[in-house]
């Protein structure tokens, strides 16, 4: 028997973290499970990495294109990450929430801010937590995509992410990748649900009311 559907507005769900807490595996497991939810595909002016599609991973674009997209005030939120610029296309992601898509995003703390300032209502973020400071150092190390410079860079900044935790609606410690992954799974079901979210609730509720 096929579920009753009430169409509903699209939500942001945000996932951040310190680099290495396992976000990007989250997501990825997040997106495989879930077919209603939809990646966010940022613009970024830093150089492809062995294996990323363009407009698939990221939308590779020179300064100059992005620039001209923050003077446009075309983007959601955007961000100077590790000398490279990043940024969210405000059209794409307006059109996915309105055909009740979700959509999921990756990105730091200055990035939510921005989102939270442009859409609060839209957005459920969450934090991820590494279980302690030599775990995220050793996921770092064992990513080997990195070198030893850009390591200690992100072990430096770790600190200083952590920190605006309290920003976040919730916080998920990842100390197991897929009992934490099944934790922001259920978040996101459970915020679906809101009723500011059902746009199609009135009609059917006014349709039960009446008797049909």
């Amino acid at each position: 028997m096929q579920r009753l559907r009430i169409h509903r507005r699209g939500l942001m769900l945000v996932l951040s973290s310190p680099s290495g807490a396992g976000k990007t595996t989250i997501s990825r497991e997040l997106l495989r499970r879930d077919s209603a939810l939809r990646m966010s595909v940022s613009v970024t002016t830093r150089t492809p990495r062995p294996g990323e599609r363009d407009g698939i991973d990221y939308s590779f674009i020179d300064a100059e294109e992005f620039g001209l997209m923050v003077n446009r005030r075309e983007l959601l939120e955007h961000a100077k990450v590790f000398d490279h610029y990043y940024g969210t296309p405000a059209a794409s992601v307006e059109a996915e929430l309105a055909q009740g898509r979700d959509v999921l995003f990756d990105i730091d703390w200055q990035g939510t801010q921005q989102l939270a300032q442009n859409a609060r209502t839209d957005l459920v973020s969450i934090f991820i937590l590494p279980p302690s400071t030599r775990d995220l150092e050793r996921r770092l190390v064992s990513r080997a995509s990195d070198p030893d410079e850009v390591v200690r860079r992100r072990m430096s900044r770790a600190s200083d992410e952590i920190s605006h935790w309290a920003e976040y609606d919730y916080i998920v410690v990842n100390d197991d990748v897929e009992a934490c992954t099944d934790e922001v799974h259920a978040i996101l079901v459970a915020e679906r649900q809101r009723r500011e979210r059902q746009l199609g609730l009135l009609d059917f509720v006014k349709g039960l009311r009446e008797g049909r």
